[in-house]
This record gives structure tokens, C-alpha cells and sequence, in this order.
């Protein structure tokens, strides 16, 4: 069963339970006059509507790609876990304005062992149902069904606060129900709000970690003639489409057909063991030359010790034009790059007045 396929399952099941969870909880919360009890049912009701969101955006980022989307309409599952989000947000607000007016004209709840059997079986379920989903989610890269599985896991504690109010009710007759469902009620409000993070976060462009750069770069590094892989970008569009470029160093003896099949061998790599759609820029290392190695390692040097410079890569001397050629990385805090470069180089042409400077900015994407 391939990945949208296994998604939709996983997302039947979890309509199916919560509808099931919701029809009881809505007949229980009515008998007892339990707003709490009521507005988890309505929670469950809005779970299920997510789950079927997040079928229809799976089955939306299967189109292929056409002239308008080229690299095809995965990013579509991105906007159906931020709709889930939002539903779970409306349903967080409504609930808290119902429990609110709980507080001010409350009215006394009636459970019954009935009752309180209807809300463990709720707890019981929802804890499968989230471990299930949860789980099937992170397996599956799934923002929708990680949002939904820890949603559900959170309705399982928040219906066993639930089942606190009615013990609290059966043994001292005190009614905290309109407190209970406020509490429940904000909390949806900030699950909704973290489960919005994820998906905002992959359509603005988040970070990547540092170990999966580090995994791509040892994995190129294996390649002769690679001496040093810089400047690793990736474009996620959904999760089975990963666009991205890098640069490798190589020795400027290196020939044009030697070249070509390096970084065809490389883009293959890349694309059969990270399922990664590369592009392989090209860095040339001087040889044969003690002179660029000693200029090299002062102007590096200077680099690394200067403040603001994070990293700086594909040194290059062309004696010819005498023209010095690399790559300089501004740390985080730097808020005038072209300033940092400029001073930098001033620094630099008082001891190598005979050549020019020709320094790229990199942006920083590691920590």
C-alpha cells in the first residue's frame, strides 16, 4: 500500500471512531446537562471533519504535475492540515464561549454509572485512536495526521478531566463543569495554535536539521574526486518532492568529461537514497601551486577570525586576470552583509594590492 493510500486509510479509521465518540458523548452530555461532556463531543465531531480534510488534500496532491505546477501539487497537504487547524481553533472558541456562559448560569449536571462509562470508554478509545494515528503519521511524514493522532491524544487527557468533574460532582455534589469546559476550551485553542506551526513553517520554508545536511554531505564526500561540499539548499514540495542544489569542490585539473560524470553520479545518488531532485554547482581548488596554498590559508584564516564571518569556502586565485574568487557566510546577527564583505575586502587588499576580489554571500543555514 503506498503512502496516500495507507494516509486515507488511517484517516477512515479515525472518522469512524470520532463519529461514533461524538453520537455518544452529544447523548450523554444532553441526559447529564454536562456542557463539558457536550463540547468534547463536539470536539470529536470536528476530529472526524478532519480526518476528512485531510482525505480530500491527499487525494488533491496526487494530480500530476501540469504547465501551471511543475513539480506537481504535493504542497497541497500543507493547506489541509492548516484548514484542520483552523477548524480545531473555531471549535476551541465556540466551546469557549459556551462553557463560559456555564459559569455564570450553570446548571447541575446529572451523571450517572452510565455516564461515567461512556466517558472511560472515551479515554480508552481516543488513547489507541491518538497512539494509532500519531504514529502512522510520523511514519508517513504526514502533518495532517501527526496534527490529528496528538489532538487525539490530548482530547484522551482532557476527557479525563472530564471524568474528574463527575466524580467530583458524585462525592461532594459540587459542580465545576463550566471551569472544566473553559480549561478544555483553551487548551484546544492552543493545540490548534501548535498545530498551525508545522504546516505554516513548510510553506514559509523551514529550517533543515543539521544532521540531515551532514548525512547529504558525508554521502556526497564518498565520490572521488570531491574534496568539500558546500551550500546545500532544499525546496520541499510536499513530502515526496524534494528540489535542491549543492557545490562540490574539485581539483582545476579536473577535465570537462570527468566533470559531467561526477555530478550526473551525484544527482543519481541523491535522488535514489534521499529522493532528492539535485542540481551540482561546481567549486575548482587550485593545485600545483605552494603560492595559492599560502594564500589561501592567510585569507581563510583572516576570514574564520574576522567578526561576523561564520564560514568561508571555493577559494579560487585566477593568475591571469589575478583575480582571488570564494565564498564568505555572515553569521545570523549581521544585519549589513555588503558592508561586512566590503570592509573585509578593504582589509584584505593592503597585503594583496596586485589582484582583485571577487567574495559571493552565502546565507547562513546552519546553526
Amino acid at each position: 500500500m503506498d503512502r496516500n493510500q495507507e494516509i486515507i486509510r488511517t484517516s477512515i479509521v479515525g472518522i469512524i471512531a470520532n463519529i461514533f465518540l461524538a453520537a455518544f458523548k452529544a447523548v450523554v452530555g444532553i441526559f447529564a446537562s454536562s456542557i463539558a461532556i457536550i463540547m468534547d463531543a463536539v470536539n470529536n465531531f470536528s476530529d472526524a471533519l478532519s480526518s476528512a480534510i485531510t482525505i480530500i488534500g491527499t487525494k488533491l496532491s496526487e494530480r500530476p504535475a501540469d504547465r501551471m505546477h511543475p513539480f506537481g501539487h504535493g504542497r497541497v497537504e500543507y493547506f489541509s492540515a492548516i484548514i484542520i487547524s483552523i477548524i480545531v481553533l473555531v471549535a476551541g472558541f465556540s466551546s469557549l464561549v459556551e462553557s463560559t456562559k456555564k459559569i455564570f448560569h450553570p446548571t447541575e449536571p446529572n451523571y450517572t454509572n452510565f455516564t461515567l462509562i461512556i466517558i472511560i470508554v472515551s479515554i480508552v478509545v481516543k488513547l489507541i485512536l491518538g497512539r494509532y494515528v500519531k504514529s502512522k503519521g510520523k511514519m508517513l511524514k504526514s502533518d495532517s495526521l501527526i496534527a490529528s493522532g496528538s489532538d487525539a491524544l490530548f482530547d484522551a487527557i482532557i476527557t479525563l478531566s472530564t471524568l474528574i468533574s463527575a466524580i467530583i460532582m458524585l462525592l461532594w455534589n459540587v459542580s465545576i463543569d463550566g471551569y472544566l469546559g473553559t480549561l478544555i476550551s483553551i487548551i484546544i485553542i492552543k493545540s490548534g495554535i501548535d498545530m498551525l506551526k508545522s504546516p505554516i513553517n513548510e510553506l514559509l520554508g523551514s529550517r533543515i536539521s543539521n544532521e540531515y545536511i551532514q548525512e547529504i554531505k558525508d554521502e556526497v564526500m564518498t565520490f572521488k574526486g570531491v574534496h568539500g561540499v558546500f551550500d546545500l539548499i532544499l525546496h520541499t514540495y510536499g513530502p515526496d518532492t524534494t528540489i535542491g542544489s549543492l557545490h562540490v569542490n574539485v581539483l582545476d585539473t579536473t577535465t570537462a568529461s570527468e566533470i559531467h560524470f561526477l555530478e550526473r553520479s551525484i544527482a543519481e545518488r541523491l535522488h535514489e537514497k534521499f529522493g532528492i531532485i539535485a542540481t551540482v554547482g561546481i567549486y575548482a581548488v587550485n593545485t600545483g601551486e605552494t603560492k595559492v596554498a599560502r594564500m589561501q590559508n592567510d585569507i581563510m584564516k583572516r576570514a574564520f577570525n574576522t567578526d561576523g564571518i561564520y564560514s568561508a569556502h571555493g577559494f579560487f586565485v585566477d593568475f591571469d586576470t589575478k583575480t582571488i574568487t570564494f565564498d564568505i557566510m555572515p553569521e545570523y546577527k549581521v544585519k549589513d552583509a555588503e558592508a561586512l564583505r566590503d570592509q573585509f575586502i578593504a582589509s584584505l587588499q593592503n597585503d594583496y594590492r596586485d589582484y582583485h576580489f571577487h567574495i559571493i554571500l552565502d546565507q547562513n543555514f546552519s546553526d
